[in-house]
């Protein structure tokens, strides 16, 4: 009975260990997450301080200083996936931390606005990239009752970035007078240079292996550090997999062919609805939007670290609750709660109620953003494709999620701007089109969303996938 019990007692005590090296793993990839946050919102400290040194115009800030980025981060997302799919989700994200160290430091150093704007845009690229090998790596190398939350992981260090960066930007404001700035860009690459060296001790994806790479032994090994079970079931499992891409023909090659319609329609509408609840109109535009609800200007950054906890408090409950109770399901919640915070934000506005009311729907916002949309897209995307084509499926998504980021950030000054806006004396119009636009999120959802909780990615390849 001793030798029973200290058998079952090892088997839990191993169990417990290959969990831990698991999330670990996981972790250790999602932290470009944290990178992506950090950089993209960074940019807000250098703002002022850089249109005053290098005396830019309005024109040229807003596109090569602060939008540089975002640019990259479209380009990068669009061609994220090819290196992804050829030469391995590891080496990738090895080159991304590359990326953003180079970016930080670049950055900091600048001499001109030229320069500038080039670091920004390599960057950008690293954020791009990002969003597609690491969401596919985590999906790969998890199992189905844990893909959800490791993979949301992604998205909890983008916010818990954001956060950071809010933060960094108060503290270094003022260290080095002038060239503060610098400080708050530089800092980057602290974080940036831990995330490389810490991805040379993760494994390579074991999907990649076996059905890029033909490599079963090597998948093998990766699987019992893993502490998958049932090694050689999952290993025959991608095989097939692969083998059924690989006979399907020369339709199977294109990736826009009519088999994998309802995968690329849900990934297209999934990143869609991200972009058209108008997160990035309200994170990137928070303060002017409070400032024009009559909020005082110097509130701005307090506003802003309230939106930024708000958002990683509920990140934090969405990624609990992705393999509890579901992507669908919180899809569905999420919705519920953009349509009454948006529809109460714009009356807010056409009532001229007071500026806490409206903080107070704002946060409501970027809470069901957090445990909805926030905390599914990138799950639902990396594991809705087969494994052939999930990077390129990843690119794919991201792409139309950057895209649209960038065109709404693009042209919100023209309904936004305090002079010559369309709607410059009260934009309650704008968020009454994002309520319309999250019920229509909400009609998609109850009819055309399946849902993938708890199911492998191979399972899902049969159910998804159009012969």
């Amino acid at each position: 009975m001793q030798v029973s019990f200290d058998s079952k007692a090892t088997a839990q005590t191993a169990a417990a260990g290959s969990t831990a090296n698991l999330f670990g793993i996981s972790l250790i990839a999602a932290l470009a997450g944290f990178i992506f946050g950090f950089d993209t919102v960074v940019i807000s400290g250098a703002n002022l301080p850089i249109k005053e040194l290098w005396h830019t115009s309005p024109w040229f800030h807003g596109f090569f200083i602060m939008s540089m980025a975002l640019w990259g981060t479209v380009v990068g997302a669009i061609f994220g996936g090819l290196p992804t799919q050829k030469y391995g989700r590891k080496k990738v994200l090895l080159w991304i931390g590359i990326l953003f160290s180079v970016s930080a430091l670049g950055s900091a150093f600048a001499t001109d606005p030229y320069v500038f704007s080039f670091f920004r845009f390599i960057g950008g690229l690293g954020i791009g990239v990002s969003s597609v090998a690491a969401p596919t790596y985590v999906s790969e190398i998890s199992t189905p009752s844990t893909r959800g939350r490791l993979v949301a992981m992604y998205q909890f260090n983008i916010v818990f970035g954001i956060l950071i960066a809010f933060l960094s930007n108060y503290f270094l404001q003022g260290v080095g007078g002038g060239n503060d700035w610098r400080w708050m860009l530089g800092v980057m690459a602290i974080p940036s240079l831990i995330y490389t060296v810490m991805v040379f001790g993760i494994p390579e994806s074991p999907r990649w292996l076996v059905s890029v790479k033909k490599d079963d032994a090597g998948a093998r090994k990766v699987m019992e550090r893993l502490g998958m079970v049932n090694i050689d079931a999952e290993i025959n499992l991608i095989n097939a997999s692969a083998q059924h891409e690989a006979h399907a023909g020369h339709d199977s090659k294109r990736f826009f062919s009519s088999k994998y319609k309802s995968i690329l329609w849900l990934a297209f509408l999934v990143a869609f609805f991200n972009q058209w609840s108008g997160i990035n109109f309200i994170l990137y535009y928070a303060p002017e939007i409070l400032v024009r609800a009559g909020l005082a200007a110097k509130e701005s950054l307090l506003n802003s670290i309230a939106i930024g906890g708000t958002n990683l408090l509920f990140t934090f409950a969405g990624l609990y609750l992705i393999d509890r109770l579901g992507r669908r399901t919180l899809l569905i919640i999420g919705s519920l709660g953009y349509i009454v915070s948006l529809a109460m934000v714009a009356w807010c506005f056409y009532a001229q109620a007071s500026a806490g009311m409206l903080l107070v729907f704002l946060l409501m916002f970027i809470a069901a953003h957090a445990i909805g949309q926030g905390a599914v897209i990138w799950v639902f995307i990396a594991e809705i494709f087969p494994n052939k084509v999930r990077a390129m499926g990843q690119s794919f998504g991201a792409s139309v999620h950057w895209v649209f980021a960038a065109l709404i950030t693009l042209i919100t000054p023209v309904f936004l701007d305090q002079k010559d806006g369309i709607f410059k004396d009260n934009p309650w119009p704008i968020f009454g089109f994002f309520a319309f636009m999250m019920a229509l999120q909400l009609i998609w959802v109850l009819t055309k969303v399946p849902e993938t909780k708890g199911v492998s990615l191979e399972e899902l390849e049969k159910k998804l996938v159009k012969e």
